[in-house]
């Protein structure tokens, strides 16, 4: 089946991210305005959903379709509630305050993992200065709810440099992160770690390499366990695209993105078999797949 890619809203003017189906419309956050916005399927107009989010990039809607968001600039994980009020699940560890949560993903237990790059110049002006940081790693962690409604933090790995999109394998026995460097000196890997029984980690397999060239941004999954992800960029290698892994990490298909640096992705419409896809610029994509999204919220019908 050949994609097309239809663009139903922007470009904002600068990075769109996070895409999340809501039930009946797209959630997606624009990074430099600090808000989120929702595109409606039915009446293809994009509405503001929630102002003032410090930059939030990756959102998710756990099981009872509850929307949490890494707030970049707040350098915190949030749950945003129906009255309007915010909820900060952890903006610290160790006594030391996050770099710049970026995604997040909801395993079957209810516990939120999460990865926390420092990307310069991502979350507003002040984050183009690295020595704003207090941790000395970039890391993925995992929350564990606790009875009393607040949230334990554990990072899980200490093998990473700016680890970006993550998601769960079919079983939830495996955790797919995208180790997403920009330097030379760091890689560009698509990596699956085993989850052991107690929640940690064990030791990573790269399934791809993408050398040089810009790796992995955004990914989601789909029913029969293929990642569907974003990646690539004009300058060079294969160019901004759309990839689909088999989940040993062979490349099924890789589909060819119209405009520049292609950021995230998730499935969405009623049937879950359109994948929207936001960029760098400030677009969202529509593109009719043979594909169905796996998605915690909401459950196929």
């Amino acid at each position: 089946m050949l994609w097309e890619f239809i663009p139903v809203s922007g470009p904002h003017g600068g990075v769109t991210e996070g895409p999340a189906w809501d039930g009946a419309a797209l959630l997606f956050t624009h990074i430099p305005a600090s808000r989120i916005l929702r595109f409606d399927p039915k009446t293809r107009l994009t509405a503001v959903f929630r102002e003032g989010t410090n930059h939030a990039n990756g959102l998710m809607l756990d099981k009872e379709g509850r929307l949490q968001a890494c707030e970049g600039g707040g350098r915190r994980i949030v749950r945003y509630e129906p009255d309007g009020k915010t909820t900060v699940l952890v903006d610290k560890f160790e006594g030391k305050r996050l770099n710049m949560p970026n995604d997040l993903a909801v395993d079957d237990k209810g516990r939120i993992w999460f990865t926390d790059p420092w990307y310069e110049g991502a979350a507003g002006p002040q984050s183009m200065d690295r020595s704003r940081m207090e941790l000395d790693h970039e890391s993925v962690y995992r929350l564990d709810p606790q009875k009393d409604g607040t949230w334990k933090i554990n990072r899980v790995t200490f093998d990473t440099t700016r680890p970006n999109g993550l998601l769960f394998s079919l079983d939830h026995k495996t955790l797919f992160v995208a180790q997403s460097g920009r330097r030379p000196d760091e890689l560009r890997q698509l990596r699956a770690y085993p989850v052991n029984p107690d929640g940690s980690l064990g030791k990573a397999k790269v399934l791809h390499e993408f050398g040089e060239w810009r790796g992995i941004d955004g990914m989601v999954l789909d029913t029969e366990g293929y990642i569907i992800a974003t990646a690539g960029q004009k300058e060079g290698g294969p160019g901004p695209s759309i990839y689909v892994f088999a989940p040993d990490g062979a490349i099924v298909h890789r589909y060819r993105v119209p405009v520049d640096r292609p950021t995230n992705c998730s499935f969405g419409d009623a049937d879950l078999r359109t994948l929207y896809v936001t960029t760098i610029d400030g677009f969202v994509f529509r593109v009719l797949t043979e594909r169905q999204g796996r998605l915690w919220y909401p459950p196929l019908r």
